[in-house]
């Protein structure tokens, strides 16, 4: 059995700190709290789950404020999370039972990070986590904003998720105002810094440096691939909205041509054509979404319903258009398999009442 230290960084967390340790009850075997400078409750709650409180004056800097908190750990593994995080009990005790049988080789676990989910509960966005470091190996973490760690040596993959709940809104300009302080400092931004700008800038409407930043991003030679697709994607989303309609496909034709097509792209490539009412082409991607390979131990964002739901929906349209009815059928069918819940396939009840497979 290995031990685990759960090292986190906290300010004004007094709404979602309890239910997080809650969560961790009995899993971890010591608890690091950095207060980066709360003004609320959220050390007192501390207080309650560990003495190992620690204050670091805020930098703008995530990288230099995890760090500082690995280096109070004590035990084999540091372990991160956010205050807003939950380790739900199913997904605990996936975690304590990998902590019972390790022995410890493994530098690096992955986990799952589930960001996004539906009305039951259900993941619609996640992506893979270094979760779980080897302190001995003196991992270090980079970046003043969205920060990570570049893990080697033998790394696992965990089945067991991490979700992230927010309960309130953040500081919503803090990661592009680091940003854009850095650049009038005059650093220089590497791939991923370039990457991650470039989608602060599209959250905030900025479409066309947006763009230019993306752009940017693809020229760098060994970027990572998965980051690469996602620029094109999100390249094409901000060339919509400007009206360039034709430079967003050719956005994500350029996707193509980096690794397999994931299903996310296909999917937005199906969206390019059937909003065009072009339903042969729009049925070809989303046919190819429901067959591409869901890489998600990749490292890449994933969309869970680019992979069964969505295309389905999409694929009843394509052929309810094409009258092909007894394919619509189908493909309503199957798509009330994967999300018998789903909005849309309650809607598109009504066209396919009495219909069965």
């Amino acid at each position: 059995m290995v031990t685990i230290s759960l090292c986190m960084i906290v300010k004004d967390e007094e709404a979602v700190l309890g239910r997080c340790l809650d969560s961790v009850k009995g899993a971890v075997d010591e608890i690091i709290v950095v207060d980066t400078g709360s003004s609320d409750s959220t050390k007192k709650i501390a207080e309650v789950y560990t003495d190992k409180i620690f204050e670091f004056p805020w930098q703008d800097d995530f990288a230099a404020a995890r760090n500082f908190s690995f280096s109070k750990a004590s035990m084999d593994y540091c372990m991160w999370l956010d205050a807003d995080d939950v380790i739900d009990p199913e997904q605990r005790e996936r975690l304590l039972k990998w902590k019972v049988g390790a022995d410890g080789s493994a530098d690096a676990v992955m986990m799952r990070y589930v960001t996004a989910e539906d009305k039951e509960g259900k993941p619609v966005f996640s992506y893979y986590r270094e979760r779980l470091l080897k302190r001995e190996r003196g991992f270090r973490w980079e970046g003043r904003v969205h920060e990570a760690i570049a893990v080697w040596g033998k790394v696992e993959y965990l089945d067991a998720a991490v979700a992230h709940r927010k309960q309130k809104p953040g500081d919503s300009d803090r990661n592009l105002r680091i940003y854009e302080k850095m650049l009038e400092k005059g650093e220089e931004f590497g791939p991923r810094e370039v990457f991650y700008f470039a989608r602060e800038l599209y959250y905030y409407k900025r479409y066309v440096e947006a763009v230019e930043n993306f752009e940017k991003f693809l020229e760098f030679p060994r970027a990572f691939v998965e980051n690469q697709v996602e620029a094109c994607r999100m390249a094409a989303y901000c060339c919509y909205l400007l009206g360039e309609e034709g430079r967003a496909l050719d956005f994500l034709l350029r996707g193509l041509s980096f690794r397999v097509p994931s299903g996310e792209l296909c999917c937005d490539l199906g969206k390019h054509f059937i909003d065009r009412q072009q339903w042969e082409q729009a049925a070809f991607w989303y046919e190819a979404a429901l067959h591409a390979p869901k890489r998600d131990k990749a490292g890449g964002f994933v969309l869970d319903e680019c992979y069964g739901y969505l295309p389905c929906v999409q694929l009843s349209v394509c052929y309810y258009w094409l009258g092909d009815m007894e394919k619509a059928a189908a493909f309503h069918h199957e798509a009330g398999k994967w999300k018998p819940y789903g909005e849309e396939f309650l809607k598109n009840m009504i066209y396919f009442k009495g219909t069965s497979l």
